[in-house]
């Protein structure tokens, strides 16, 4: 029974701190460190009430390109026969693209402005601001083409082209904001 109270006393002298031998001393293992993500980008109120604007002119723009495709292709199958009825309306639904177009473009470029450092979605909010803006410059032609048209024609097809063209580069701008193509 001695020899087992010797052991004892013998394990807890070795285990005590002023027993360990004098040297490097191991060091104790760390927590690893938490690595610090980039913070939060905040954007300002008027951020979100420009956004707000910006998607609602945005639900507009579809139903504006239907119908001035529409009224569009009915003057273009009507020349020649002396109606020019729908001639107005045409003009007005083009003059309510270019104030959608306007405000949207003045607002979204505000926004990317703002969100300039804001690495969350970048590359789609850029591409789909350079699709816009392209959309937007072809609807500038359309107008500056659109006025030359004649009733007999000249023009009729460039301005019709450069239209359809510009609608399709709006809504494929349009579609790279949509949840389908928003990452994960």
């Amino acid at each position: 029974m001695d020899l087992a109270l010797i052991a004892l006393a013998g394990s807890l002298i070795a285990a005590s701190p002023e027993s360990t031998p004098p040297g490097p001393r191991v060091p104790e293992p760390r927590i690893p460190a938490v690595v610090p993500q980039d913070p939060m980008f905040e954007y300002s109120a008027a951020y979100y009430q420009r956004v707000t604007i910006h998607r609602w002119g945005s639900y507009a723009m579809l139903p504006l390109f239907a119908a001035q495709l529409y009224v569009g292709s009915q003057l273009y199958s009507a020349v020649g026969s002396g109606e020019d009825g729908n001639k107005d309306l045409h003009v007005a639904l083009g003059a309510g693209i270019g104030v959608l177009f306007a405000s949207n473009t003045a607002l979204g470029a505000w926004n990317l402005w703002e969100g300039r450092k804001d690495p969350d979605g970048r590359k789609r909010k850029v591409t789909h601001a350079i699709l816009m803006m392209t959309g937007d410059a072809g609807f500038f032609a359309t107008a500056l083409l659109g006025d030359g048209v004649e009733d007999n024609g000249a023009g009729r097809g460039t301005h019709r082209a450069v239209a359809i063209g510009s609608m399709v580069v709006a809504t494929t701008g349009w579609l790279l904001m949509t949840d389908l193509f928003k990452g994960p």
